[in-house]
């Protein structure tokens, strides 16, 4: 019997007719491999583009604040679509002149003397006292001083025209959407109080951790140290702290800005009066942000033995879930609450002081904008991480046997939280930049490089989530005149 042969006839002949040659096979699989290799090269290009490309929206896949991240090399790149035009620029600005003071202050409350700012205020002298001019200070903010910050920032920001434009010059993609909320900040103020905010230039880093350390710029031929903001300082460091970004809302992790969400928390406290609530000390977050504190903190968890219950946040979950387990409002059911700090200061004790919950704080390394208005056995209570457990327990017996005090404390703590208002936050701002405008001696103007950008186009930039804590935390012009600065001493 014959073998089994092709349809329409054997041999080579069938089978060169039937199929494409050997040499057509190699060329078309090359050809096939080069447009991969091309096509992977355009992809990569682009990208690596979109890496490059200056944007205010950060890159979301990056590590988030409650995981670890690189702080000097290997910031995230700003990777993030492009949402605004090109061609969208703003508009001039319209003119808004300085209210009237019969505006600012109806019914002859002008001839009231003004508030006095809070305690805290004073700070802004000693965190500038680095670039004053004269006996024991610096030489004031020069060109080439700021240029020299660079290197740490990751954006710079140059207000003009009596504080009616506002550029902006990006270095690299701050986490998540912290950058985009830091200008629209900057532009609520120019907002809050128009005609006010000085002409400044400045160059702030997004990122947790402070840079600019004292040892490197202290003692007899040291360099003067570059000026840098940023959210938090330490006693270690001369970065300038600066309101963080949860103030205006945290689209990431659904907490309102900071008006709402005080409010909320306030509401779900009155649910529980202090005598009624568990007697214990409570902590909720997540340890594995490069905290040997935070891990260590896990050890405490035992109501018998230390009076503490630790609860680890698992932020995917909460993801999934909408945030319904982790809403601020409803973890006011404790006596005491512990505040530990994270990869550096954490946005959370504002809202742990809230609660009106004592607060417990675990030797606070870092300081925020506001925390020097801390006062240890005032409005906390301090506990030592040398023998943290037991100063945790020592701390929540004391305060057992002593209710009425210690309750007394966590309102003070509470009342420190409603004393912060907004207004006070852009007063705040007002009053830091305003100081720091007087040091420098230079006029500033945006470089080449730099963007304006207006509320219009930071809500071109956001998506709909975001767009929707931006417009929440609009602005409206201030109807009373700014606290007053505590004098410099």
């Amino acid at each position: 019997m014959g073998g089994y042969m092709p349809e329409g006839g054997g041999g080579r002949a069938a089978r060169a007719g039937r199929y494409p040659p050997l040499a057509s096979l190699v060329v078309s699989t090359i050809a096939a491999f080069s447009a991969v290799i091309v096509i992977a090269v355009l992809h990569s290009a682009y990208d690596d583009a979109l890496s490059r490309t200056r944007t205010l929206l950060g890159h979301n896949l990056e590590p988030t604040p409650w995981h670890p991240f690189p702080h000097d090399k290997g910031r995230p790149p700003p990777r993030a679509a492009l949402r605004c035009a090109s061609y969208l620029a703003c508009l001039p600005p319209l003119s808004q002149p300085r209210p009237a003071a019969a505006a600012l202050a109806p019914n002859n409350a002008s001839t009231r003397p003004r508030r006095q700012c809070p305690s805290y205020f004073s700070a802004i002298h000693r965190d500038l006292a680095p670039w004053k001019r004269g006996p024991g200070g610096g030489g004031g903010v020069t060109r080439a001083l700021l240029e020299s910050a660079r290197a740490r920032a990751s954006m710079r920001i140059i207000i003009t025209g009596g504080g009616t434009r506002l550029h902006v010059d990006l270095y690299y993609a701050c986490v998540q959407s912290r950058a985009l909320f830091t200008v629209w900040s900057l532009l609520q103020l120019m907002r809050r109080h128009p005609g006010r905010v000085p002409d400044v230039d400045l160059m702030f880093d997004c990122m947790d951790r402070p840079a600019i350390n004292r040892t490197e710029h202290s003692g007899e031929g040291a360099p003067p140290p570059p000026p840098l903001f940023r959210y938090c300082t330490t006693r270690d460091h001369f970065d300038i702290p600066f309101p963080d970004w949860s103030f205006w809302g945290w689209p990431e992790t659904h907490i309102e800005p900071w008006s709402r969400e005080f409010k909320s928390i306030r509401q779900g406290a009155k649910k529980v009066r202090w005598p009624d609530r568990v007697p214990t000390a409570y902590w909720k977050g997540n340890p594995d942000v490069a905290s040997p504190l935070r891990l260590a903190l896990l050890a405490c968890n035992d109501t018998n033995l230390w009076r503490a219950e630790i609860m680890r946040q698992n932020w995917d979950e909460e993801a999934k879930s909408g945030y319904q387990n982790s809403k601020l409002s409803s973890q006011c059911t404790h006596r005491y609450k512990i505040y530990a700090e994270g990869f550096a200061w954490s946005v959370s004790l504002k809202y742990i002081l809230s609660c009106g919950s004592t607060a417990l704080l675990i030797d606070p390394l870092y300081q925020d904008f506001f925390s020097r208005g801390l006062e240890p056995r005032v409005n906390h209570l301090p506990v030592s991480t040398v023998g943290m457990c037991e100063s945790i327990r020592d701390a929540v017996e004391w305060g057992n046997a002593h209710p009425d005090e210690a309750e007394r404390v966590g309102r003070r703590g509470q009342r420190l939280m409603q004393d912060l208002a907004m207004d006070a936050v852009y007063d705040y701002m007002l009053h830091l930049l305003t100081e720091y405008a007087k040091l420098q001696d230079f006029r500033p103007a945006p470089p080449p490089t730099a963007q304006e950008a207006c509320v219009g186009s930071v809500l071109c930039l956001a998506d709909a989530h975001q767009r929707r804590f931006l417009e929440a935390s609009a602005a409206s012009p201030a109807t009373a005149e700014p606290c007053s600065m505590p004098p410099d001493v």
